[in-house]
């Protein structure tokens, strides 16, 4: 057995004794509950020790548990400080950002726009992390986030970039035989995208539901991920919940077709917030006030 864990058990296992709860923790890591646990326990198999006093409410460290916390937390700090000095002594520091978003805004809103900011920013090199969740947070080495909701983060500065909308979209062969039929949404093929971390997003029930329409009754294709469930509409599979950020671009080029009359304002928006710790470096501050100019324009 080798003498360290995996590196995804310890930092479960910091977060857990930073936040002083599983669940908080889960919230945190953008994963489940029952990942937790099942991280704390391999890692409590594998140390040989009782990490966590799981009698008491909330559950505490045990003792081996603080000296494993301790160990760890400097362990993790030490690798956030080298990377910074590497990045600095290597002169990278100023020339490249990290940006983190979901797998929708990346594919169809950032990558297609960032020849334009390297137009305009030649020496300047962008990294775009994608998790495997719809909610992209604030890690050690991210230096900006661009996330969908209300604006209420509080990990960095918060720039608000643009209103949602959603719309329901097809093939515009689809639309075009439903409406000639004279049928509603509640009889079209739907195309639902559901996840876990995917609560905050909504689905088709919120959007029938804020219409005061019927409960669908047509077939359904579910995907987990916002880039399948596009695939499926281009496919005519059926209809989405098109957000603007991602599919305005195909109803523009006539790709999908929105549904007459059907765009509803959640009051929700996209935002980008700017970790304190890269708020003053030139290749973040040119990246963010790229995106203000074009937030205006977008998408």
């Amino acid at each position: 057995m080798s003498r360290l864990p995996p590196l995804r058990l310890l930092t479960t296992f910091e977060a857990v004794a930073r936040l002083g709860s599983m669940r908080e923790a889960a919230s945190a890591l953008n994963v489940t509950q029952p990942a937790v646990t099942q991280a704390l326990k391999a890692l409590e198999d594998h140390v040989g020790a009782v990490l966590i006093d799981r009698s008491t409410r909330p559950a505490r460290l045990t003792e081996p548990g603080q000296q494993l916390a301790r160990a760890t937390r400097d362990g993790l700090d030490l690798i956030a400080d080298t990377i910074e000095e590497i990045r600095t002594s290597t002169g990278l520091e100023d020339q490249r950002l990290t940006v983190a978003c979901t797998m929708g805004l990346a594919t169809h809103w950032l990558m297609p726009r960032l020849s334009d900011f390297y137009a305009r920013h030649p020496g300047y090199v962008v990294n775009v992390q994608v998790p495997p969740t719809d909610l992209p947070q604030m890690w050690p080495g991210t230096d900006l986030v661009l996330r969908y909701g209300r604006g209420t983060w509080t990990d960095g500065t918060t720039l608000r970039l643009f209103d949602e909308t959603v719309c329901p979209v097809g093939r515009p062969a689809l639309v075009e035989s439903l409406l000639a039929k004279g049928e509603g949404l509640n009889a079209a093929p739907l195309i639902h995208v559901r996840t876990v971390e995917g609560r905050h997003w909504e689905g088709w029930t919120d959007y029938l539901a804020r219409r005061e329409l019927p409960k669908p009754r047509g077939p359904s294709h579910i995907f987990d991920n916002y880039v399948q469930a596009v695939q499926a509409a281009l496919d005519g599979r059926g209809l989405m919940l098109g957000w603007r950020s991602i599919t305005d671009t195909l109803v523009a080029d006539g790709s999908l077709r929105s549904w007459p009359d059907g765009a509803l304002d959640l009051g929700t928006a996209y935002f980008a917030t700017v970790s304190p710790a890269a708020a003053k470096r030139p290749a973040v501050k040119a990246f963010v006030a790229w995106l203000g100019e074009g937030a205006e324009n977008a998408p």
